[in-house]
């Protein structure tokens, strides 16, 4: 989980394994050839899309899509081991943006890209189209974080994971911080059928008193608390890091390579749509 990039993260609980299967509802079984939504869907307006159609070269990122899809620099990451160098790490070729993960200096570089701005909303349904090759030490957590940058209010964790491994899903319990330690529902972890080593399609919904995740159509978990669903507006972050937690590893030096994103939608909940 993210303190919206720069924050402390916890960690919690086992493994856990849902899979209902929901294809019908996505028309998404391919999910190599699967072409951007352009559609409203029952119950949701579809804002916003980007389907990084223009190149951009390393440093060429920020004016060819803006200073958001950029993200922000010369911060640590939430281990303190990761430096944000967007100018270094993004770029944009053969359709898609492209985070090279790599060492620099001595300093793994990472980035975080915010596709749709700072100003958010309240609830909501989010897809990205992604892969990554395999990079131990590096991590993803593509989140929901509160535009008010109070943790308090929550935060929305899909997918979330090491570059080499099973993505996880979670959402934080409001109020929890104020106690002492932010807790995440559901307790125990559900994970993904498969790691982001081909393409994938992780979907999370986002409406009042729930939140579901989807893993090319499937459901892999759904929160069970109603103090597990922020009520207050999120702003979308696609989140590349390194890792953290007890068995986190530092990347070693000649650990480089792509996490790649192919697309991006965001709908507004209209449930009268």
């Amino acid at each position: 989980m993210a303190g919206g990039g720069i924050g402390v993260k916890f960690c919690f609980g086992a493994a856990a394994a849902l899979a209902v299967t929901n294809i019908g509802l996505f028309g998404w079984s391919d999910t190599k050839g699967a072409a951007m939504p352009a559609d409203d869907l029952l119950g949701w307006k579809l804002t916003h899309t980007q389907d990084f159609s223009v190149p951009a070269a390393a440093g060429q990122v920020r004016s060819t899509y803006g200073e958001d899809v950029h993200g922000y620099s010369g911060l640590t990451d939430s281990s303190g081991n990761g430096l944000y160098t967007p100018e270094v790490v993004l770029s944009v070729s053969g359709g898609s943006l492209r985070y090279f993960l790599h060492t620099a200096a001595g300093v793994p570089r990472v980035a975080s890209v915010v596709p749709f701005g700072y100003a958010g909303q309240t609830y909501g349904r989010y897809s990205v189209k992604f892969r990554s090759d395999s990079l131990p030490g590096y991590k993803i957590a593509f989140m929901l974080w509160p535009t008010s940058d109070d943790w308090n209010e929550g935060e929305i964790d899909w997918p979330e994971g090491n570059l080499n491994e099973h993505m996880y899903a979670a959402s934080a319990i409001k109020g929890s911080l104020s106690t002492g330690e932010m807790r995440f529902d559901p307790i125990r972890r559900a994970y993904s059928s498969s790691d982001s080593s081909t393409w994938h399609i992780a979907t999370t919904e986002w409406t009042p008193g729930k939140v579901r995740w989807f893993w090319d159509g499937q459901l892999v978990s759904e929160t069970f608390q109603a103090q597990g669903v922020p009520t207050t507006d999120m702003r979308w972050t696609l989140q590349a890091e390194t890792e953290l937690g007890g068995e986190a590893m530092v990347p070693h030096p000649d650990t480089s390579g792509y996490l790649e994103v192919d697309w991006v939608v965001q709908y507004a909940y209209a449930p009268d749509g």
